[in-house]
């Protein structure tokens, strides 16, 4: 299991960023520019990513201001799992955490790692400019 991890502190309080996270069409809003064919709902997502793949995402399971855990809703190209964990600084502002969990072989490992540390990186970066 490969795990990547993003962290970033939100000058918001802990709902206004759970809320915005919960909804999936919010999502679009954190995605690189190589992000194709968006369509979305409030639980699921369904996109591609330029030159790699189509993925179908959808939210798991919700823990009101903690978590949101988010999984392929169709067949992926690799076993995925994205969980946004947030915590309450106690001065109005958000601890946000973005891990991804990836099932990946050796070569998909080494293909694979970098542009997915990238993405979490670049949804962070984007979750605290919003």
């Amino acid at each position: 299991m490969t795990i990547l991890e993003s962290k970033v502190t939100v000058n918001k309080p802990v709902n206004s960023i759970y809320m915005f996270l919960a909804n999936m069409n919010n999502h679009q809003q954190l995605m690189p520019p190589d992000i194709h064919n968006w369509s979305s709902t409030t639980d699921e997502a369904k996109f591609t990513i330029q030159n790699m793949a189509k993925l179908a995402l959808k939210v798991s399971n919700r823990i009101e201001n903690k978590e949101i855990e988010i999984n392929p809703s169709e067949a992926a190209p690799f076993p995925l799992n994205l969980k946004w964990t947030l915590s309450d600084n106690g001065d109005g502002t958000t601890g946000a955490q973005l891990t991804i969990s990836a099932e990946l072989n050796m070569m998909m490992k080494m293909l694979a790692s970098g542009p997915l540390q990238k993405l979490a990186d670049y949804q962070t970066d984007k979750l605290k400019m919003i």
